[in-house]
């Protein structure tokens, strides 16, 4: 197996197809195919283990990858957020490699590593190239890229995506030249992000052109999905937030746009609902993974959103905020602290089994079990359908005098309130019960709630243990790049105050 593979078969289906562009520059499937092996040579002869983009969405960012695959070395896609510190500990943790970055960038951290090179020139070098017979690795267990976490809960870790991962996950959820020659992927969730990887590879895969959005601003985005006729997408919850308002505001549609995929994190319901209200002809999707699952492992599909929005069953209707049920090709299991299979209804954490599954990290020892599981640290339960309900980090679950409390249960009820626009809920030190729950809350602007109001309306649903002992209100609630709620910056915020 190797990534090369997937490109290889669209360049000879379908190559004189645009691959990805941005802008007014592209790639079609031969020219990227072309390019991958003539950087692949420039790369060999550097000596470089590794091959990084530090780089926005550009073209260098799908070269890097096939480049890197023919090579036959992993591909490293770092954020570029990332200054000072951050950034040397990164590239120092991946040397000797060969780092593909912005023309300003290249000056700066030249001798950084093996080789730094402008991005233009590297697209230049593979642009000079003429097409060849391949000549790649087909080592299933080779690594195929490294892609660092967020570090939300600590030091970044690279997680190990090999190239079974990865192919294995493509060819188990992708069609081969599915995608009809008009379809468009607008890819605006950046490069280092699993859901930025996952979208160029099942792109190619299907025979999609992709459209790439150098960074997220919903202005530009809806713009840019309007004027290339965008018929695929995906979004994170904050994103598909701001795209509506933008479209309420403007007046406009999106009238080409077929399907819209979102995870990354919670979707409230309202916003959901309201954006199958706005754009009634655009099937949604839920897509709920991990990096080190290879992106998805369950899905809420279209007829799963309007089987749930059409129907008067509560069980049925609440299915509508799920993630939906596993891939066929993946095993799931919610099990308690003692490692048994919890029944149906009770919180646990979530288990994963399958061919896609990692669970490795560089320079660690595998988080797989002995039998081939990946306890994925988050939280969740499973109705009677096998739809799972996501309840956030297991980490995060809040300890209420020997109880335990899901943050997602508290913020799905306070979601549900006419005035509130979005919460965060974290447990902070208590002196009589050691955990007590607080709540974040932005309101809807024109909107006016008080805390007892809040507490009050928590306690109708559930059990007045689990109504926050403080409520705080903000006007916005603090979101990595790609829709992550910073909950332990909460925590620490609200703690200092204490």
């Amino acid at each position: 197996m190797n990534l090369m593979m997937l490109l290889e078969m669209a360049t000879d289906g379908f190559g004189d197809r645009v691959a990805v562009q941005n802008g007014s520059d592209r790639f079609t499937y031969a020219e990227l195919f072309a390019a991958a092996g003539a950087a692949a040579d420039i790369v060999a002869v550097s000596g470089a283990a590794r091959l990084a983009v530090l780089d926005v969405n550009s073209l260098a960012v799908p070269l890097g990858l096939f480049t890197a695959a023919w090579a036959g070395i992993p591909f490293v896609p770092l954020n570029y957020r990332l200054t000072g510190a951050e950034l040397d500990a990164l590239l120092g943790s991946i040397a000797p490699a060969y780092l593909v970055t912005d023309a300003e960038r290249a000056g700066t951290l030249a001798g950084a590593v093996q080789t730094v090179v402008a991005r233009e020139a590297f697209l230049q070098n593979g642009r000079a190239a003429k097409t060849r017979a391949p000549e790649w690795s087909m080592d299933a267990d080779a690594i195929a890229i490294l892609l660092f976490t967020s570090g939300t809960t600590g030091a970044p870790k690279a997680a190990v995506l090999r190239q079974k991962h990865l192919v294995s996950y493509i060819f188990g959820s992708v069609e081969f030249g599915g995608a009809a020659e008009e379809d468009a992927a607008l890819v605006s969730v950046p490069p280092y992000h699993i859901a930025g990887m996952a979208a160029i590879l099942s792109s190619v895969y299907s025979g999609r052109r992709v459209v790439q959005l150098t960074s997220f601003d919903a202005e530009t985005w809806v713009t840019t999905a309007r004027a290339e006729r965008v018929t695929h997408a995906f979004v994170v919850p904050t994103m598909l937030t701001r795209i509506v308002d933008v479209l309420v505001r403007d007046g406009v549609t999106l009238p080409h746009l077929r399907a819209l995929s979102y995870g990354g994190g919670k979707m409230p319901q309202p916003v959901i609902e309201r954006a199958m209200a706005l754009m009634p002809e655009t099937a949604f999707t839920n897509a709920y993974g991990l990096t080190e699952t290879s992106s998805t492992i369950t899905v809420l599909g279209p007829d799963d959103h309007r089987a749930a929005a059409a129907s008067d069953d509560a069980g049925v209707r609440r299915r509508i905020v799920s993630v939906g049920r596993a891939l066929p090709s993946i095993e799931l299991e919610v099990r308690d602290e003692e490692g048994r299979v919890c029944t149906v209804g009770v919180s646990g954490e979530i288990h994963v089994r399958g061919e896609q599954v990692s669970g490795e990290y560089l320079g660690l020892a595998s988080r797989l079990t002995s039998d081939g599981w990946f306890p994925t640290r988050d939280a969740g339960a499973l109705d009677p359908e096998g739809y799972l309900f996501l309840e956030g980090r297991i980490d995060d679950v809040i300890v209420r005098g020997g109880e335990n409390l899901s943050p997602g249960e508290i913020e799905e009820v306070l979601l549900a309130h006419p005035s509130v626009a979005d919460c965060a809920v974290v447990g902070v030190a208590d002196v009589q019960w050691g955990e007590a729950v607080a709540a974040v809350v932005v309101l809807h602007v024109g909107r006016a709630a008080e805390p007892d109001e809040l507490r009050e309306w928590v306690k109708a649903r559930l059990r007045s243990s689990r109504a926050p002992g403080h409520v705080e209100f903000r006007e916005e609630l603090p979101y990595n790049e790609t829709g992550k709620l910073l909950r332990r910056k909460l925590r620490d915020e609200l703690a200092r105050r204490a």
